[in-house]
C-alpha cells in the first residue's frame, strides 16, 4: 500500500493547483515543500497578472491552458473571496511601425478563443488613459491583478479540506521506482521515507534538479535550464498614470516591460529580462536609465527620480539569449511520473489548467 496517491513536489500556485485537482478527483494527496512558506519561489515574484492568452503560440499548452486556466481562475477567486481586479490591459503601438505587431496580435486573439478583445485608435486609447502615448491599441477586458498569496492560501486550504497535507520545510531529496509507483526520499528536520504511486515534479527553478534525482528519469529529456531575471521599480512621489495594465508589444523571449497598479494602488514597472548565471534578486539601480526609455515611450510625463528600485523574481526559462521562447513541458514519457518544465509566464493564470491536465494526464494511465 502506497502512502499516498500522489506526491507532488513543489508548494507554488501550480504545484497546489495540481494538488488541488487531484484532491477533487478523490485521491490522495501530499505536496512538499523546501522552504518554510508556500509560494515562496518564482511565485512570489511575479507580476501578479492574471492573462487573457492572446500571446501565445497556436495550438500550444500557453495557449490553451492559459484561456482555460483565466477562466477557471476568476471562478475560483469569486468563490474563495480572493481580491482581484479584472482592470482590463492595453498593449500599445507608441508608432506606428509597431502596429503590425499589434494586428498579429490581434489574429493570434482570435485563433487562441480569446474573448473581449478589440482594437483602439490612438484617439480611443487615450479616452481611456489620457496620460497614454499611443498610435493604437489592443485592449483585452479580460486581463486583471490578483493576489496570488491569498490565491495559494485557498488552494491550500481545499487540499487539507479532502485530507491532503502540504508539508513545509521538506526538500525532495531524491526518487526510486518501486513495484507499484515510487520510493521518495525527504529531507529536513524529521526526514522520511514515502511512497507514492505517482510523483509530479512541479518545482519551478528545481524542476530539472529534481528530475536528476529521479532514478530512472532520463537525462536526455531535462531540458536545459536558463535564469530569466525580471527587475521591477516602482513609482515614487507621483500619482499613478493609469487604471489598466499597460504593456507594449512582445520583445523576443517575454512580453515587455509593462505598468501595472497593485491591489493596493502601487504603480510598478517590469519586468525586464536579464539572464544571469545564479539565483539573485537583488536590483540594480542603473537599470533604472533603461526603464525610462522604454517608460516613457508609452508614458512621456513619467518625471525624473520617480522610479526606485522594487523587487526582482527569477523565470525558468527554457530558452537563452537570441532564442525562440519555446512552450511548457509537461512529461509524462515515465510510468507514474510527470514532470513539469518551463512553467513561467503565464503559468499562474494557467495554473487550475495545468491541474486538470495533470489530473487527466494520471487518470489516463
Amino acid at each position: 500500500m502506497s502512502d499516498f496517491d500522489v506526491l507532488i513536489v513543489g508548494a507554488g500556485a501550480v504545484g497546489l493547483a495540481c494538488g488541488y485537482a487531484l484532491a477533487r478527483a478523490g485521491m490522495s494527496v501530499a505536496v512538499i515543500e523546501k522552504e518554510s512558506l508556500i509560494g515562496a519561489g518564482v511565485s512570489s515574484r511575479n507580476s501578479e497578472v492574471i492573462h487573457a492568452g492572446l500571446h501565445y503560440a497556436t495550438g500550444s499548452l500557453k495557449a490553451r491552458l492559459c484561456v482555460e486556466g483565466r477562466r477557471a481562475l476568476y471562478d475560483f477567486l469569486d468563490a474563495h473571496a480572493v481580491a482581484y481586479n479584472k482592470c482590463g490591459k492595453l498593449i500599445v503601438a507608441t508608432e506606428d511601425r509597431e502596429i503590425p505587431a499589434l494586428e498579429k496580435l490581434a489574429r493570434q486573439a482570435e485563433i487562441n478563443g480569446v474573448e473581449g478583445v478589440r482594437w483602439l485608435s490612438g484617439a480611443e486609447a487615450r479616452l481611456l488613459e489620457p496620460q497614454l502615448n499611443a498610435a493604437a491599441a489592443l485592449e483585452s477586458r479580460e486581463s486583471g491583478v490578483m493576489d496570488a498569496h491569498g490565491y495559494m492560501l485557498a488552494l491550500q486550504g481545499e487540499i487539507e479540506a479532502r485530507g491532503g497535507a502540504v508539508v513545509l520545510q521538506a526538500p525532495f531529496l531524491g526518487a526510486a521506482p518501486s513495484d507499484d509507483g515510487y520510493t521518495v526520499e525527504v529531507g529536513g528536520e524529521a526526514p522520511m521515507q514515502v511512497s507514492v504511486r505517482m510523483l509530479v515534479i512541479a518545482a519551478g527553478l528545481g524542476a530539472q534538479a529534481c528530475a536528476r534525482g529521479v532514478a530512472n528519469f532520463p537525462e536526455t529529456r531535462i531540458p536545459a535550464l536558463h535564469y530569466g531575471k525580471g527587475n521591477y521599480f516602482a513609482l515614487h512621489g507621483v500619482k499613478a498614470p493609469f487604471q489598466r495594465l499597460i504593456y507594449p508589444p512582445p520583445i523576443p523571449g517575454a512580453l515587455g516591460t509593462h505598468y501595472r497598479r497593485d491591489l493596493g494602488g502601487v504603480a510598478r514597472f517590469g519586468p525586464d529580462l536579464e539572464f544571469v548565471s545564479r539565483e539573485d534578486y537583488t536590483v540594480d539601480p542603473a537599470r533604472a536609465a533603461s526603464f525610462y526609455e522604454t517608460v516613457r515611450r508609452f508614458w512621456p510625463g513619467l518625471p525624473d527620480g520617480a522610479l526606485q528600485p522594487d523587487y526582482a523574481g527569477i523565470r525558468p526559462k527554457l530558452h537563452g539569449p537570441g532564442e525562440r521562447q519555446g512552450d511548457f513541458i509537461i512529461d509524462d514519457s515515465v510510468d507514474n511520473l510527470i514532470c513539469l518544465f518551463g512553467i513561467e509566464s503565464p503559468g499562474l493564470t494557467s495554473s487550475l489548467a495545468i491541474g486538470e491536465e495533470v489530473r487527466r494526464r494520471i487518470e489516463a494511465r
